[in-house]
Protein backbone atom coordinates (compact mmCIF):
# COMPACT_ATOMS: atom_id res chain seq x y z
CA UNK A 1 0.00 0.00 0.00
CA UNK A 2 1.27 3.41 -0.91
CA UNK A 3 2.12 5.43 2.20
CA UNK A 4 1.03 8.67 0.52
CA UNK A 5 -2.59 7.48 0.64
CA UNK A 6 -4.80 8.12 3.62
CA UNK A 7 -4.73 5.70 6.53
CA UNK A 8 -6.31 2.32 5.76
CA UNK A 9 -10.00 2.08 6.44
CA UNK A 10 -11.48 -1.38 6.54
CA UNK A 11 -14.90 -2.81 6.92
CA UNK A 12 -15.31 -6.58 7.20
CA UNK A 13 -18.89 -7.66 7.44
CA UNK A 14 -19.43 -10.83 9.41
CA UNK A 15 -21.83 -12.47 11.82
CA UNK A 16 -20.76 -10.07 14.56
CA UNK A 17 -21.52 -6.95 12.55
CA UNK A 18 -19.51 -4.54 10.47
CA UNK A 19 -15.93 -3.55 11.09
CA UNK A 20 -13.77 -1.30 9.02
CA UNK A 21 -10.95 -2.99 6.03
CA UNK A 22 -9.37 -0.53 3.55
CA UNK A 23 -10.05 2.36 1.20
CA UNK A 24 -8.74 2.42 -2.35
CA UNK A 25 -9.66 4.66 -5.23
CA UNK A 26 -12.47 6.22 -3.17
CA UNK A 27 -14.33 2.90 -2.95
CA UNK A 28 -14.62 1.43 0.52
CA UNK A 29 -13.89 -2.32 0.58
CA UNK A 30 -16.46 -4.53 2.31
CA UNK A 31 -15.27 -8.09 2.94
CA UNK A 32 -18.08 -10.64 3.06
CA UNK A 33 -17.90 -14.15 4.52
CA UNK A 34 -20.24 -17.13 4.41
CA UNK A 35 -21.49 -16.17 7.89
CA UNK A 36 -22.23 -12.54 6.94
CA UNK A 37 -25.85 -11.51 7.29
CA UNK A 38 -27.00 -10.15 3.90
CA UNK A 39 -29.17 -7.47 5.55
CA UNK A 40 -26.20 -6.20 7.61
CA UNK A 41 -23.96 -6.14 4.53
CA UNK A 42 -26.74 -4.39 2.57
CA UNK A 43 -26.96 -1.70 5.23
CA UNK A 44 -23.19 -1.20 5.03
CA UNK A 45 -23.31 -1.02 1.22
CA UNK A 46 -26.19 1.48 1.31
CA UNK A 47 -24.35 3.63 3.86
CA UNK A 48 -21.14 3.69 1.83
CA UNK A 49 -23.08 4.50 -1.36
CA UNK A 50 -24.82 7.38 0.42
CA UNK A 51 -21.46 8.70 1.68
CA UNK A 52 -19.19 8.21 -1.32
CA UNK A 53 -21.31 6.91 -4.21
CA UNK A 54 -19.18 3.78 -4.64
CA UNK A 55 -18.48 0.59 -2.67
CA UNK A 56 -16.36 -2.47 -3.35
CA UNK A 57 -17.57 -5.84 -2.05
CA UNK A 58 -15.12 -8.76 -1.94
CA UNK A 59 -15.88 -12.42 -1.33
CA UNK A 60 -13.99 -15.69 -1.57
CA UNK A 61 -15.91 -18.89 -2.20
CA UNK A 62 -19.43 -19.79 -3.24
CA UNK A 63 -21.07 -19.21 0.16
CA UNK A 64 -19.54 -15.78 0.65
CA UNK A 65 -20.33 -14.77 -2.92
CA UNK A 66 -23.95 -15.88 -2.43
CA UNK A 67 -24.23 -13.64 0.64
CA UNK A 68 -22.59 -10.74 -1.22
CA UNK A 69 -24.98 -10.96 -4.19
CA UNK A 70 -28.01 -11.12 -1.89
CA UNK A 71 -26.66 -8.08 -0.02
CA UNK A 72 -26.33 -6.05 -3.23
CA UNK A 73 -29.92 -6.88 -4.17
CA UNK A 74 -31.16 -5.88 -0.71
CA UNK A 75 -29.07 -2.67 -0.76
CA UNK A 76 -30.61 -1.80 -4.11
CA UNK A 77 -34.10 -2.04 -2.61
CA UNK A 78 -33.02 0.04 0.43
CA UNK A 79 -31.64 2.78 -1.81
CA UNK A 80 -34.49 2.70 -4.32
CA UNK A 81 -36.80 3.94 -1.54
CA UNK A 82 -34.65 7.11 -1.56
CA UNK A 83 -34.67 7.42 -5.36
CA UNK A 84 -31.10 6.10 -5.71
CA UNK A 85 -30.37 3.37 -8.25
CA UNK A 86 -27.17 1.31 -8.18
CA UNK A 87 -25.37 -0.98 -10.58
CA UNK A 88 -22.96 -3.80 -9.80
CA UNK A 89 -19.94 -4.73 -11.92
CA UNK A 90 -18.42 -8.14 -11.07
CA UNK A 91 -14.79 -9.05 -11.65
CA UNK A 92 -12.01 -11.24 -10.28
CA UNK A 93 -9.28 -9.90 -8.01
CA UNK A 94 -6.23 -11.57 -6.48
CA UNK A 95 -5.90 -11.01 -2.74
CA UNK A 96 -3.17 -12.05 -0.31
CA UNK A 97 -4.37 -13.91 2.78
CA UNK A 98 -1.73 -15.21 5.20
CA UNK A 99 0.95 -14.68 2.50
CA UNK A 100 -1.06 -16.84 0.08
CA UNK A 101 -2.63 -15.56 -3.15
CA UNK A 102 -6.38 -16.24 -3.44
CA UNK A 103 -8.83 -15.30 -6.15
CA UNK A 104 -11.81 -13.32 -4.91
CA UNK A 105 -14.95 -12.00 -6.54
CA UNK A 106 -15.01 -8.21 -6.61
CA UNK A 107 -18.36 -6.46 -6.91
CA UNK A 108 -18.01 -2.78 -7.68
CA UNK A 109 -21.26 -1.12 -6.64
CA UNK A 110 -21.89 2.41 -7.94
CA UNK A 111 -24.73 4.88 -8.35
CA UNK A 112 -26.30 4.63 -11.78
Amino acid sequence: MNTSQSAPIARAVGASGVQVVEQRHSAEVLKVSTRSRPSAVAGAIAGVIRDSGMAEVQSIGAGATNQAIKAVAIARSYLSEEGVDIVCTPSFIDVAIDDEERTAIRLLVERR
